[in-house]
C-alpha cells in the first residue's frame, strides 16, 4: 500500500467468516460491534457470499474462520479456498493487502484450527501482510474462543491503528458505552389481522402442509440454515423405534429407527446422511411464548430491517407460535454472548443490570462461559433467571439460536430396503458441572417416539463424506459404537450385490464397551461372517469385535486391527480403501497412527515412508473418515 492511500480515511473493515454451526459467526459479529464500539464501521459477510477475485484490491480484511470434524474447511469456504489454491496465482497477488485470521478449533482433534492455519500460510505465500500473528480459539479452553479472542483483539485494534490511524479517530482505546451504541434489530416484524389470512393456513394438515410451513418459516427467519433448502425433502412416517442397548445400561442407550416414504421415494446410496428436524417440548414453546409476553395466536411475517421500502408482500403471515416451534432453538442449546449484552440494555431490576453487564465484560468472561455454556443454560432457563429483561420479539427472533436440523448417518442400503431408511441413533444425556441433567434434543424426541402414534419426521438428504465403494473394491471397515450404521448399509448392500457377481473381500472391526450390553446389530454382523457370508474369513475378509471393558485391560478398534496386521496389509495391498466412522475425538488418529505401524511393520518400510503411503493413500481417495463429536 503507498503511502498516499493511506492518508484517507479508510472504507469499511472487511470480515469475512466462514461458519459451519454459527461460532464462528458469532465471534466474527462481536469483532466487528467491538470495531464499531472504537468508532470503526464495518462491512461483515459470510465468505461464500464474496467475490473472490477482488481479494487483491482490498486494503484490510479480517477472517474468521472455524475447523469443522477431521481438519475439514467448513462448507461455505470451499469455493473460497478452491480459488486461493489455484496454480497461476502469483506470490505478488495480495502485496498490499494486511490482513488477520482468528479460528475456532478444539484442541482434541488432531488437526487443531488446520483451516485458520491453512488459511494463514496461503495468504502469505500470495504476499499479503500479516496485521498480528493468527489467533487460535479452543474449545476445550475452560472458557472456550474468549479466552484467545480477547487478548487477540486488543492487539488487532492497536496494530490497526498503527498501519492507518484512521481507523479509529479517537484512538483505539476510545469506547461508545453499550447503552448508547445499541445497534437496531436486523429485523422487522409485521403483525397481520387474522381475518384476512387465507384459512388454508391454519387448518389444512396434510404432510404438504407440514413441509410448507417448515419452509415458511426457515425462509423468513434472518437465520441462514446450513443446509440450503428450507422445504425438508420430504417427510417421513416412523414404523419402527426399538432400543439397540440393553435396559438398565446406564453408560449407553441406542435406539435402531426404520422411516417409511410416504409420497414418492427420494433415491439415497449407502453412506449418505440424513438430517432430521426435531420437535420441541410443547410446555418449553408455552413458557417461552409466556415469559415473552407473546401472542401465541397471531400471524406475522419477518422482514430485514434494511428493506425499509420495498414490497412486503413477498412471504406469507405465519402464526407466531409455529414460527417459534419451527425455527427457534429454545430449551436446548446456549445463547450466545450478544443476548447477553442485548439483556443488559432491556433488564430494570438494577442488580440484573449490573450482573449482565458484568458477564459481557471482560472481567466477567469466564464466569459467563461457565454460567452459560459449561452449565448449557437454554435460552428459558436465562429469561427465568432475568424477570425484569423484555426484550421485543425482533431481537428474540434475532438472537434466539435457530433450530437446527441433527445428521445421522444412514444405516440401511436402499437395495435391501426398498422404500425405507434406517437410522442408529445414540440417546444422549450428560451431567453438567454443577450436576444438572441435560438431554440431546434431537435424540431424546427420537427415543419417545411411538410408531403406533403415526408420526412423521421432516428431512433431507445429504452426501456424507463415506462414498459408496463399487463391489469389486476390497474394504477395511472400522466402526466402533454408532460408527457402525453406514457400514450395515455397506454390508446389505455386498451381500445383496454377492448374490448376482463376485464381490471383493470386507474386512470389519467394530468396538463397543460390553459383549453383553451394547453389542449393536450383533445377529446381524455374525450371520454375515459365517457360511461364506461376505464378512466370513473364507471369502477373504472377517468380522472382529472389540469389547473395551469386558477385561482388565482395556480393547479398542485399532488393538484387534494390529492382531491382524497381516491381513490387513495384504487387502491394502490389493487396492482396499479405508473407512473410518465413529463418534469420538481420539479414534480417526489412533487408527491412523496403527495403520502407520502396520504399513512400516508388514513392509519394511521406516515410519516416515509409511505416512507417506498412507498420504498417497487419502490422495487416491481411498481413506474416508466420518467422525462427529
Amino acid at each position: 500500500m503507498g503511502s498516499s492511500d493511506m492518508e484517507e480515511r479508510p472504507k469499511k473493515l472487511l470480515i469475512l467468516y466462514a461458519t459451519q454451526t454459527g461460532n464462528a459467526l458469532d465471534v466474527a459479529e462481536r469483532v466487528g460491534r467491538e470495531a464499531e464500539r472504537r468508532g470503526c464501521p464495518v462491512h461483515l459477510i459470510s465468505i461464500d457470499q464474496y467475490d473472490t477475485s477482488c481479494l487483491a484490491q482490498e486494503g484490510t480484511v479480517i477472517f474468521v474462520v472455524s475447523t469443522t470434524g477431521q481438519g475439514d474447511t467448513p462448507d461455505p469456504m470451499k469455493g473460497f479456498w478452491k480459488y486461493l489454491l489455484q496454480r497461476n496465482l502469483s506470490g505478488q497477488w495480495l502485496e498490499g493487502l494486511h490482513y488477520a485470521v482468528f479460528g475456532l478449533g478444539d484442541s482434541g482433534y488432531q488437526k487443531f484450527n488446520f483451516v485458520a492455519k491453512k488459511l494463514d500460510r496461503r495468504l502469505l505465500d500470495l504476499g499479503a501482510t500479516p496485521i498480528i500473528q493468527r489467533g487460535l480459539g479452543d474449545d476445550q479452553h475452560p472458557s472456550g474462543y474468549e479466552a484467545a479472542l480477547d487478548p487477540w483483539m486488543i492487539s488487532l485494534w492497536n496494530m490497526l491503528n498503527n498501519i492507518n490511524p484512521k481507523y479509529f479517530p479517537n484512538g483505539p482505546e476510545f469506547l461508545i458505552p453499550y447503552e448508547n451504541f445499541m445497534a437496531e434489530p436486523k429485523v422487522r416484524i409485521q403483525y397481520h389481522d387474522i381475518k384476512q389470512v387465507d384459512s388454508q393456513f391454519s387448518t389444512n394438515s396434510d404432510l404438504n402442509h407440514i413441509a410448507l410451513q417448515i419452509e415458511r418459516a426457515r425462509r423468513v427467519s434472518p437465520v441462514k440454515f446450513s443446509l440450503d433448502k428450507n422445504r425438508p425433502d420430504c417427510i417421513l412416517k416412523l414404523v419402527k423405534n426399538e432400543p439397540l442397548t440393553k435396559s438398565g445400561s446406564i453408560d449407553k442407550e441406542v435406539h435402531h429407527f426404520e422411516f417409511e416414504f410416504v409420497s414418492s421415494a427420494i433415491e439415497y446410496e449407502v453412506g449418505d446422511v440424513l438430517e432430521v428436524l426435531p420437535s420441541q417440548n410443547p410446555a418449553a414453546i408455552d413458557s417461552f411464548i409466556l415469559r415473552c409476553n407473546l401472542d401465541p395466536e397471531s400471524f406475522i411475517t419477518v422482514h430485514p430491517s434494511e428493506m425499509e421500502n420495498q414490497l412486503l408482500d413477498a412471504c406469507t403471515p405465519i402464526k407466531l407460535k409455529t414460527f417459534v416451534e419451527l425455527t427457534m432453538d429454545v430449551a436446548s442449546a446456549s445463547p450466545r454472548r450478544y443476548f447477553f449484552e442485548v439483556m443488559s440494555i432491556f433488564a430494570t431490576a438494577e442488580h440484573e443490570k449490573e450482573r449482565l453487564q458484568y458477564f459481557v465484560s471482560p472481567e466477567g468472561r469466564d464466569d459467563l462461559y461457565q454460567y452459560n455454556q459449561r452449565e448449557r443454560r437454554t435460552v428459558l432457563e436465562v429469561l427465568e433467571d432475568f424477570p425484569s429483561v423484555q426484550m421485543p420479539l425482533e431481537w428474540l427472533v434475532q438472537l434466539v439460536p435457530p433450530l437446527k436440523t441433527r445428521a445421522f448417518s444412514i444405516s440401511s442400503s436402499p437395495s435391501a430396503h426398498p422404500n425405507q431408511v434406517h437410522l442408529t441413533v445414540n440417546v444422549v444425556s450428560w451431567t453438567t458441572p454443577f450436576k444438572r441433567s441435560r438431554a440431546g434434543l434431537c435424540s431424546n424426541w427420537l427415543a419417545k417416539l411411538d410408531p403406533e402414534q403415526r408420526v412423521y419426521v421432516p428431512v433431507w438428504f445429504q452426501k456424507g463424506s463415506l462414498p459408496p465403494p463399487p463391489p469389486s473394491l476390497p474394504l477395511i471397515l472400522i466402526g466402533p459404537g454408532t460408527g457402525c450404521a453406514p457400514f450395515r448399509g455397506f454390508v446389505e448392500e455386498r451381500a445383496i450385490q454377492s448374490l448376482t457377481g463376485s464381490t471383493a473381500p470386507v474386512m470389519f472391526f467394530f468396538g463397543c464397551r460390553n459383549e453383553d450390553n451394547d453389542f449393536l446389530y450383533r445377529e446381524f454382523w455374525i450371520s454375515h461372517s459365517q457360511n461364506g457370508g461376505v464378512l466370513s474369513e473364507a471369502k477373504g475378509g472377517g468380522f472382529y469385535a472389540a469389547f473395551s471393558r469386558d477385561q482388565s485391560q482395556k480393547v479398542y478398534v485399532q488393538h484387534k486391527i494390529q492382531e491382524h496386521s497381516r491381513r490387513v496389509w495384504n487387502l491394502l495391498r490389493e487396492g482396499a480403501a479405508v473407512y473410518v466412522a465413529g463418534s469420538s475425538t481420539k479414534m480417526p488418529a489412533d487408527v491412523l497412527l496403527v495403520f502407520e505401524e502396520i504399513i512400516s511393520k508388514e513392509s519394511g518400510l521406516p515410519q516416515e515412508a509409511a505416512v507417506r503411503w498412507l498420504r498417497a493413500l487419502e490422495k487416491a481417495g481411498r481413506y474416508h473418515v466420518e467422525a462427529w463429536s
